[in-house]
């Protein structure tokens, strides 16, 4: 999706009246509100404050070689039960925040009966290409991705996607039902199911092109 000077507007307008809050629970109109937010800086940084997640700014990299941000946030670990605060692009940042609330900690009580207190990561920002397509900039590249390993419950039960993708119990119908749950927020989703490269993590990001595998 590209979004330009008039989307820019359009969302101003709307956060007057029509504030997006990360706590509420997401409808159907709340994916193209997370969308629009990538256009507006200034309007995104509002709706993490709204949503009661400080958004700390970093320096900015402009771009180059397609690679670089300027839109950058590293919200509080805790305020996002990551292991590590990596620097987001704020749309994905805040996406990332409703996919936890609203998908991940209700799966994960209901599946596992605890709730999830830290999500493990390889990272959001590096500088690459898409693996096995040289000269073709992945979503990390422009801090628009994240890659998600693992969960920590609150009980202190682990899980991985590599050792419990497959698990026929609660755990791998955990994982599943979460990614499921990612695909009506994010825009692209892939998963171990996809391929090799992806055996491990779930792929998380707000690109152009939508897919859910």
């Amino acid at each position: 999706m590209v979004l330009g000077a008039t989307a820019a507007i359009v969302l101003s307008d709307l956060d007057g009246w029509w504030p997006l809050d990360l706590r509420d629970r997401p409808g159907a109109l709340t994916p193209w509100r997370l969308r629009l937010l990538a256009a507006d800086e200034k309007s995104c940084l509002a709706t993490l404050r709204r949503s009661g997640i400080a958004p700390l700014t970093v320096s900015q990299r402009p771009l180059v070689n397609g690679c670089g941000y300027t839109d950058g946030v590293a919200p509080a670990a805790f305020a996002l039960a990551l292991d590590k605060p990596p620097v987001m692009r704020c749309a994905l940042a805040a996406t990332y925040a409703a996919w936890e609330r609203h998908v991940v900690q209700p799966a994960a009580k209901r599946r596992l009966g605890s709730e999830v207190r830290e999500i493990s990561h390889f990272g959001a920002y590096s500088c690459r290409d898409i693996r096995g397509r040289p000269g073709r900039r992945s979503q990390h590249a422009t801090a628009n991705a994240i890659d998600i390993s693992g969960f920590t419950l609150a009980n202190g039960r682990q899980l991985t996607l590599s050792r419990d993708w497959k698990d026929d119990g609660a755990e791998g119908r955990f994982l599943r039902e979460i990614r499921d749950g990612a695909c009506g927020l994010f825009v692209g989703v892939l998963s171990p199911d996809w391929n090799a490269a992806h055996a491990d993590h779930f792929h998380l990001d707000m690109g152009r092109f939508g897919v859910c595998r």
